[in-house]
């Protein structure tokens, strides 16, 4: 959702520092601010940390949570002409998946955070939103070298090719080569790295926006909600990235297709443009779900770390989001 971040909450308060010249500028830049405060010194390493402590714990949460969907989903797409689905093993390739989604959403989160953190302290205040999606497109590039042999063990499980994590890697070794592991990577990357980007700049325009207007932090219910949308939206938008992903992963090592645009050209002529909306349904509502609860516990595992801080490092910094 993968998986696959962004600036560390520092406030404990549950007010922010907002004054009134702050609150008319909003009125007039195209994309929501943040307050110019004075910054605190910038913590790579303790970012960093807290990002990748936060990051694995909510990828692992929603991945458990909503696997069955997303194994419906895969087989939606996987499913060619008016084959059926099935839905016994629901669960098939969730062990091998986990241990892919904790260090990929761990990687994610804790090259998302202080890129964006720093990017953050070197655009004008209007371009926030260009941080956001340049820092969710960077933490997609590190996270996909864990995520894409991830996500092609997992699918080919889903879709009943290996019955076990251990044999699908062996047998894609043997027949494949380790380049196996890395089948679809252009189309993963075709699809995840505008996913992250746009994903993580909705939500966290969302939440400038939403704090602007209420003047005081977002609670956890709100940050779920924002996810939600966030995530819901983006996943409808990328669903023919995704079902070109999934037909080259799945394609093992019969060659069905012989890249992106082959597996686009093949899919629309011989199943129809629709069928590059197939899983929308389950997506959106996976992803809109997992945006709910990554979000949440994203935002919530934040706080308590940064409670963790000692007292001279627990000042609101708003430029940190």
């Amino acid at each position: 959702m993968g998986p696959l971040t962004l600036a560390v909450d520092t406030k404990t308060s549950s007010k922010p520092h907002l004054d009134a010249p702050i609150l008319k500028m909003q009125k007039t830049k195209p994309f929501a601010s943040i307050n110019a405060q004075e910054d605190s010194p910038f913590d790579f390493l303790r970012i960093l940390f807290e990002g990748v402590i936060a990051g694995g714990t909510a990828g692992v949460v929603v991945e458990t949570a909503l696997y069955p969907i997303d194994t419906i989903k895969t087989r939606l797409q996987a499913a060619r002409g008016g084959g059926k689905i099935m839905l016994k093993g629901l669960y098939s390739g969730l062990a091998g998946n986990l241990a892919g989604v904790l260090p990929a959403s761990a990687l994610f989160v804790g090259v998302y955070e202080p890129t964006k953190q720093k990017l953050l302290k070197t655009f004008p205040e209007n371009l926030s939103a260009v941080a956001h999606l340049t820092a969710g497109a960077v933490g997609g590039i590190a996270a996909s070298l864990i995520r894409v042999p991830t996500e092609v063990v997992k699918q080919r499980m889903q879709t009943g090719q290996f019955t076990s994590a251990p044999d699908a890697v062996r047998l894609i070794v043997s027949k494949e080569g380790f380049k196996g592991f890395y089948a679809g990577y252009g189309s993963f990357l075709l699809r995840d790295l505008p996913f992250d980007a746009i994903q993580f700049c909705i939500y966290e325009q969302l939440r400038i926006g939403y704090r602007v207007a209420a003047q005081r932090e977002l609670n956890d219910p709100e940050n779920a909600a924002i996810g939600a949308f966030a995530g819901a939206l983006t996943g409808a938008i990328t669903t023919p990235l995704d079902v070109i992903k999934t037909r080259l992963m799945v394609q093992g090592s019969a060659n069905q297709y012989k890249g992106i645009v082959d597996c686009v050209s093949t899919v629309v002529r011989e199943e129809g443009p629709t069928a590059l909306l197939k899983g929308i349904g389950p997506r959106v509502l996976w992803i809109g779900i997992g945006g709910s609860i990554f979000f949440g516990v994203l935002e919530r595992t934040k706080r308590l770390l940064a409670q963790r801080r000692p007292i001279s490092d627990q000042q609101p910094n708003p430029k940190q989001d």
